[in-house]
């Protein structure tokens, strides 16, 4: 592959809100996981394990523990910052990903920790962050592998929540040693994404040293922060009608 045709996958990468209900050949479930599986982990302890969800009744239990989760986001969204408290806070809406066929839940071995370097274990973050981008990497792989097959992709970042978490475990009857990283729900495309709103290159790159006019002003930061905010909102609320 050539960089324009790599660059051309990762702008083709999307978080989808709406598929159709449509099935998905298993073949295709097995080429994201074997696509995640090659990912580069923490001295290789590749602690990725993958929960394939496709029944319905598990898959509307799990929508259930979500559900409870979001439940609690619009009213804590009134502590944020006075500068972006306003109209932007998101508002409750249908979650559309509920009807993907498929869910892939990521889970990661916490025993795997073991493997690691001592000086990265005996430093509690040092030793996390090396676990959480380990499980980062694989679950990126998985969504650029179902932009190659033509599938519809989305994160659901609820599931690694403590409560949703044990609830899942419980589900599945999975180990206290599996902490959940993330889920996604995978299917056939039922919209078609708006243009995606992305940060200027220009500023964003420093070459030897970080000079003083480089560093963006808070207004700057709390002008894109606006900005994006209400990109991902707008699309949201659209994905939920």
């Amino acid at each position: 592959m050539d960089y324009e045709s790599l660059l051309e996958l990762f702008k083709g990468r999307r978080s989808i809100r709406r598929f159709k209900p449509d099935s998905i050949p298993d073949e295709y479930v097995g080429k994201i996981i074997e696509a995640a599986r090659w990912a580069p982990s923490g001295f290789n302890t590749q602690p990725w394990e993958f929960m394939v969800v496709r029944k319905r009744e598990i898959r509307e239990r799990i929508v259930e523990l979500v559900d409870k989760y979001a439940s609690h986001c619009p009213g804590i969204e009134d502590i944020r910052e006075p500068w972006l408290r306003d109209k932007l806070a998101p508002q409750p809406y249908e979650m559309s990903w509920t009807n993907a066929p498929v869910f892939i839940i990521l889970f990661g071995d916490t025993r795997t920790k073991g493997g690691l370097p001592m000086r990265a274990r005996v430093e509690y973050y040092r030793e996390q962050w090396l676990f959480v981008s380990s499980l980062a990497n694989a679950f990126l792989h998985m969504h650029l592998a179902a932009t190659t097959l033509g599938l519809a992709s989305q994160w659901v970042s609820a599931v690694k929540d403590p409560w949703v978490n044990s609830m899942l475990r419980e589900l599945f009857k999975a180990p206290r040693e599996w902490e959940a990283f993330d889920m996604m729900p995978v299917g056939y495309p039922d919209e078609k994404p708006r243009p995606k709103f992305m940060r200027d290159p220009e500023g964003m790159v420093h070459h030897d040293v970080c000079k003083e006019e480089d560093i963006r002003p808070d207004e700057d930061i709390h002008d894109f922060v606006r900005k994006t905010r209400t990109w991902v909102i707008s699309r949201a609320r659209k994905a939920g009608k």
